[in-house]
């Protein structure tokens, strides 16, 4: 993967169906349009990424807010088709830089126990399972681990977890 080749922006209106689509393809329980809609209408609070490929308006997407020098992250996709390319690595490291540059801290998200290739990401970014939540998830029913980074300031220094 060439990073280059790649740009992470503020999404906009446009990109709300395309999102929407990613999403419906990657989560039992997606996000309406709606509820994307009000993140782009709160930019105070939150934050929509999205990341653009060559030939590709929306390869994928990030939500997050900031809570008191803390970066909430609340959902993040890849297009199944563009998936293990590094994309949600790279969309991460540049929504925590970014989150690190506004003040924040610390990053927390929460992520189904099932989700192999999540953990494996989040992980190695330096994510580490803080608790558990029961019954978290349904659709089906299942428990969420409680994912914190620490020291999200390292995000400032180039390459850096």
């Amino acid at each position: 993967m060439n990073a280059s080749e790649y740009a992470i922006e503020v999404a906009t209106e446009a990109d709300l169906d395309a999102i929407s689509e990613i999403d419906r393809a990657s989560f039992t329980n997606p996000w309406t349009r709606d509820m994307f809609a009000r993140e782009l209408r709160q930019p105070q609070l939150a934050r929509l990424y999205v990341i653009r490929a060559p030939g590709v308006r929306v390869a994928g997407f990030c939500v997050c807010w900031d809570v008191v020098r803390e970066v909430h992250l609340n959902t993040l996709a890849i297009r199944p088709d563009l998936r293990r390319r590094g994309l949600g690595t790279l969309m991460l490291r540049h929504v925590l830089r970014e989150a690190a540059e506004r003040g924040a801290r610390r990053a927390t998200l929460d992520v189904r126990v099932s989700n192999d290739a999540a953990l494996a990401l989040y992980r190695a970014l330096g994510f580490e399972i803080a608790a558990t939540r029961g019954n978290y998830y349904s659709n089906p029913a299942e428990p969420a681990y409680i994912l914190w980074h620490e020291h999200v300031e390292r995000f400032l220094e180039p390459q850096g977890p």
